[in-house]
């Protein structure tokens, strides 16, 4: 007897299990290449293989040198500007200190007015000596001398011609003091002149 034989508790024979046919070749390998549908929130996510930990640990390594190389690059950038204004600031300082300097180490300018003898203010070629010479002038003693008549500069006075001059004096200034005439003929002191830059003539001083 089999055990399909057998009865069952309650005496009746044990009836075989269904008949289940074979799964077919195609239907197996289907199953063995299928995915499983992973439900939003509720399935787990894989764990990062070893790869792509190096791969990401890479990754980061390059955006923190990427980003320090940046920031070096900027902070030399900022240095350089730095030392260029500071030379800058020294330079304009230094230029700036020479000129105070300079400046007043120059005495102001005083403009000389021919005058005669009389302290009248006449043409200023009267105190030009190559004017006198051509005239049968001289220069002697800080004074021009044209046809009997003396002429000589009053520095820092004011007038016209016809005009006794106002204030000024006799004295020439020192030679570091620039000296012109209102035409703008340089004047030099001890008698000798400097040709002017618009007639090219010569004016003796005192």
């Amino acid at each position: 007897m089999t055990d399909n034989d057998k009865p069952t508790d309650d005496g009746s024979p044990k009836q075989p299990p269904p008949y289940q046919p074979p799964e077919p070749p195609d239907a197996v390998e289907a199953r063995r290449g299928s995915v499983s549908y992973q439900e939003p929130g509720k399935t787990a996510p894989r764990a990062p293989s070893l790869a792509d930990q190096r791969a990401r640990e890479v990754a980061r390594r390059r955006e923190r040198e990427a980003a320090e190389a940046e920031f070096i690059e900027a902070e030399r950038k900022r240095k350089k500007r730095k030392r260029i204004l500071i030379g800058a600031g020294v330079t304009v300082g230094v230029v700036a200190v020479v000129a105070v300097i300079y400046a007043a180490s120059t005495p102001d300018p005083v403009t000389a007015t021919c005058t005669d003898s009389n302290g009248v203010v006449v043409d200023e070629d009267y105190c030009d000596e190559n004017y006198a010479r051509s005239h049968g002038g001289y220069h002697s003693g800080g004074f021009i001398y044209i046809g009997g008549s003396s002429y000589r500069y009053n520095y820092g006075g004011t007038g016209s011609p016809g005009q006794r001059v106002s204030g000024g004096t006799y004295v020439a200034p020192s030679d570091r003091t620039p000296v012109k005439t209102a035409s703008g003929k340089s004047v030099t002191r001890g008698g000798l002149g400097v040709g002017g830059s618009s007639t090219g003539g010569k004016s003796g001083g005192s």
